[in-house]
């Protein structure tokens, strides 16, 4: 795993939102693409990330009015990767900070990708990503 690199893993090119976005759009792109994130990005550069697990947050707080967007719950204290990282060290990572969708971001901190725990589990549940391209 210390030789793999996250570009081998992530998901390119992932689906982005503007802050001002609301947030029953957001919803409806989570669910069309059947995916659990969506970066925030505002003139090309990562404010943040809306995940499911923020959906429950809106839910709990029973206050998702119209015409509210994703800006008032998207998180904001982002940890990003580069692709150059090792999948390992992008795992502990996740683990450390206790995330499931980590925003991959060239050197500029543009988004280029995301990888998730579900990433992760696929290249454990397949010998044939594990080795070296």
């Amino acid at each position: 795993m210390s030789d793999i690199f996250v570009s081998r893993l992530m998901t390119a090119d992932p689906l982005t939102v503007s802050p001002d976005t609301f947030v029953e759009e957001a919803a409806n792109v989570l669910q069309e693409e059947d995916i659990g994130s969506l970066l925030v990005a505002e003139d090309g550069d990562l404010v943040g990330i809306l995940t499911t697990t923020d959906f429950v947050d809106i839910v709990a707080a029973s206050k998702p009015k119209a015409e509210t967007t994703v800006e008032r719950y998207m998180s904001t204290d982002l940890t990003t990767v580069t692709a150059q990282i090792t999948v390992e060290d992008a795992a502990e990572l996740m683990i450390e900070e206790g995330i499931h969708h980590l925003p991959v971001v060239d050197d500029d901190g543009a988004a280029i990708g995301i990888l998730t725990t579900t990433d992760l589990t696929n290249y454990v549940s397949n010998p044939e990503l594990r080795s070296p391209a």
